[in-house]
């Protein structure tokens, strides 16, 4: 094996080298954009569930204690928790690690407030058989799904985004840059909410 043949193995080497980096930097890439777009559609679901929890409870069918207790927690998910997208979300090592956690604990707080004062579908029937509790319960059912499936997506994202990151390659030629590890986002989000389905007349 002469020098030309020795010189054409390591070009030929280098560029197919250079052609898995660049794949792995674009599909990493991807990724992250999926990531953020999932973080965005959480955020919006999790507003939902809030807002229509706070109708619920605004709307006089629930007990008082219970209703002051769901709009209370629906509140503080909706309004004073800070965002998972936008200014407040920094950093998943830093200040967006504790924003993730400390929305997770409002979210997580609404949830046991809606099971609190819903109770069991069982309990739920006779609410549901008014034409204004169908409707509510019917909206919320809607939305607590809607977060259970955005959570989901959200979650795989990230499970893929930390498998990528883990290979040699990323790890040894810094493919993801400066983009943050992103985390899962926990919340409690099991509510047993009937939902009276689009049958039910007023």
């Amino acid at each position: 094996m002469n020098a030309a043949e020795i010189a054409l193995i390591v070009v030929a080497g280098l560029i197919l080298i250079a052609v898995v980096l660049v794949t792995a930097a674009r599909r990493l890439d991807r990724l992250h954009r999926r990531e953020n777009s999932s973080r965005a559609t959480l955020e919006a679901q999790l507003v939902h569930r809030a807002e229509s929890a706070i109708a619920l409870a605004e709307s006089g069918l629930l007990d008082p204690a219970g209703a002051m207790v769901v709009a209370d927690a629906g509140w503080r998910a909706a309004v004073e928790s800070e965002r998972l997208v936008g200014e407040d979300d920094h950093s998943a090592t830093g200040p967006g690690r504790a924003v993730g956690q400390a929305r997770g604990l409002a979210e997580s707080e609404l949830s046991r407030a809606l099971r609190t004062a819903l109770g069991t579908p069982e309990d739920q029937r006779p609410l549901a058989a008014t034409p204004d509790g169908a409707t509510h319960l019917r909206t919320l059912a809607h939305h607590v799904y809607r977060v259970q499936l955005a959570r989901r997506f959200h979650n795989d994202a990230v499970v893929q985004i930390r498998h990528v990151r883990s290979t040699w390659a990323v790890r040894l030629f810094r493919l993801a840059g400066l983009a943050p590890m992103p985390r899962p986002f926990e919340m409690d989000d099991e509510v047993d909410v009937l939902d009276p389905g689009p049958d039910v007349t007023p």
